[in-house]
């Protein structure tokens, strides 16, 4: 909530609504009766006014502005002054007859005025003030202007003041509206008025003064309308000035930078051609039916790629892919012509470090990974170059892919390769080792033996059970055969002989050597471990089968989906976007710098 300012308004001048009627001071009555002449302007009220307070055409003239109060109070005037006339006018002819006015004749005009009721107040307060002693507020008002006093009009404290002399203090204000004494004088007492508490002397009050190098003056309306433009004319000179600097400043700082900038763009800087060119790595691996879920979806899309795509980006990006360049196509060479303007060229005794920092403003590479594509745009001063650069890049990274996949095979192979290397070592000593044995043993297969040798056995048995027949049947005769019968007898011997013969043979080596049982113990086992290394061999033939047919499925290979063609027309420089941008940092860059510069002064003088 604002609280409106209250201040008092001391009014130590006379103002010209204090004046009688027609703008010239009437003459005041001495306490003795004896009329004063009027008092004559003063020198300084009527000395010129400064320049500053000079009027000024404003499309009025010299009428007061519609609506103020000055305007209001000379519309009152113009409407008071033909009754003021009226009434004055048979007081003036009796004054030139000779006559003497009663003052029942001057009641009774004071009357026919048409006072109202607030102005005869003010009328009777002002007597009071003078010392008078009115009989009726008409009478106030008669006896006041006997005294040249206005009743009406709004006099200050010093106008109402009487010294011990009876001097109208009024009358001591030099800048008051008709001039007068010089304020400070000292009046002799006049007699008849009783003892005054008043000094004798009344000093005017030291305020401070509108106008430069002048004596103090009345601020009516026009004055103080004058001030207003006055002051509206200063504020409107110092935005002018503000704003003039502000152009200059900004013509300074933004608009000078940017035309340089676009002159460069335009005028200086070299076409560049543009040849784009897009590919993609893939594998050779399909994913397979019984991969599901996200393995599925990662096998089938982009992101199988991804570290290899990327490695890629590194590498043409990387200062080995541009050496190779310029020692291939002459990157160098071809960016330190004399065609190239002077912010693009490099120098003939560049450093690699200058060379590569050109090569990556004129190379420009990006991965897509929800795609797999790598696009690639790379700019040259002929199309024809261009061209050759974009391919031979493509070129080098269809060779480091497959670098990077060979890699991947060679090391995916070598496991199963040395496995199975030593797989086929270890079967093949295990069948030295059992061709050793049988050489050793004499035994090609030790079943086939032991098979041999109990069919012989078995045959033998049948024999001996045939000898025991017969021997049965030649003892169920009456009178065997005696011959015969012994026969028979040494025929089982011999049998039963020789079978345990082969029986003992399986068990017991008869030369001291190793029995045909461990000499098949030693066969089985040898043959066995040789079995087991022949299956080990087989396991590790089809682990390198399997890795090579997985090493061919996780081959790299590039595939150039947009090839390079070289363009016909200009990309680079793009002048007009390049000069907004230009203009846009440029007034960045001064907005908050101003910014910055304002608030450290506001902190600064706070």
């Amino acid at each position: 909530m604002t609280t409106p300012p209250k201040a008092r308004k001391y009014r130590i001048r006379r103002s010209a609504s204090s004046l009688p009627q027609g703008g010239a001071a009437q003459p005041i009555a001495d306490p003795a009766g004896a009329p004063q002449p009027a008092q004559q302007p003063s020198a300084n009220a009527a000395a010129p006014q400064p320049e500053i307070f000079a009027p000024t055409e404003d499309g009025f003239g010299n009428q007061s502005f519609p609506g103020s109060a000055a305007h209001a109070r000379a519309q009152a005037q113009s409407q008071a002054q033909p009754q003021t006339q009226a009434q004055a006018q048979p007081q003036a002819q009796a004054a030139q007859d000779g006559m003497e006015i009663s003052p029942e004749q001057e009641l009774a005009a004071i009357r026919q005025e048409g006072l109202t009721g607030r102005q005869l107040r003010m009328a009777r307060r002002a007597a009071q003030k003078q010392g008078l002693s009115p009989a009726s507020d008409f009478d106030a008002v008669r006896l006041l202007r006997k005294r040249g006093i206005d009743p009406f009009g709004r006099s200050n404290m010093l106008e109402l003041i009487q010294t011990e002399s009876g001097f109208d203090a009024s009358n001591a204000g030099g800048a008051g509206g008709g001039g007068g004494a010089p304020l400070g004088r000292i009046a002799a007492p006049a007699p008849g008025n009783g003892p005054q508490n008043l000094p004798a002397t009344v000093r005017q009050p030291q305020l401070p003064s509108t106008q430069v190098g002048a004596p103090p003056m009345p601020m009516d309306e026009a004055s103080r309308a004058m001030e207003i433009m006055r002051v509206q004319r200063d504020i409107a000179s110092r935005r002018r000035k503000r704003l003039a600097l502000l152009g200059v400043r900004l013509l300074f700082f933004v608009l000078l930078p940017t035309l340089i900038v676009g002159y460069y763009f335009f005028a200086v800087a070299t076409p560049m051609y543009a040849t784009n060119s897009e590919f993609i790595i893939q594998k050779a691996e399909a994913p397979s039916p019984s991969t599901g879920g996200l393995g599925g979806l990662m096998a089938g899309g982009g992101f199988a790629t991804v570290q290899e795509s990327i490695t890629v980006q590194s590498y043409l990006t990387s200062r080995e892919a541009l050496l190779r360049l310029d020692d291939e196509l002459g990157f160098r060479a071809h960016f330190s012509g004399p065609d190239m303007d002077p912010l693009t060229r490099l120098a003939p005794d560049a450093t690699d470090e200058e060379v590569y920092k050109t090569y990556l403003r004129h190379l420009t590479i990006g991965y897509d990974p929800t795609e797999g594509l790598v696009r690639m745009e790379v700019q040259a001063a002929d199309p024809m170059v261009s061209q050759g650069f974009s391919e031979a890049l493509i070129q080098y990274a269809e060779e480091r892919v497959d670098q990077m996949s060979q890699r991947l095979r060679e090391d995916q192979m070598a496991g199963a390769r040395e496995g199975y290397d030593e797989a086929e070592q270890r079967m093949r000593e295990a069948q030295d080792r059992v061709l050793e044995l049988q050489e050793r043993r004499g035994v090609l297969s030790a079943d086939a033996e032991v098979s041999t040798v109990f069919q012989q056995i078995s045959n033998f048995e049948m024999q001996a059970q045939e000898e025991r027949l017969r021997l049965s049947e030649l003892n169920s005769n009456a009178r065997p055969n005696a011959t015969r019968v012994e026969v028979a007898e040494r025929n089982i011997a011999r049998l039963d002989a020789l079978i345990e013969q082969l029986r003992s043979g399986l068990v017991e080596s008869e030369t001291g050597g190793a029995s045909l049982a461990r000499v098949q113990s030693e066969l089985i086992i040898a043959e066995s471990d040789l079995q087991t290394r022949q299956d080990m061999l087989g396991q590790a033939l089809q682990q390198m089968e399997t890795s090579r047919v997985e090493a061919n499925r996780q081959t790299l290979y590039l595939s150039t989906g947009v090839f390079p063609v070289a363009p016909d027309e200009a990309a680079y420089p793009r002048s007009l976007e390049n000069t907004l941008l230009a203009f846009l940092v440029f007034a960045g860059i001064y907005l908050m710098v101003s910014m910055t510069a304002s608030i450290l002064k506001e902190q600064v003088s706070a």
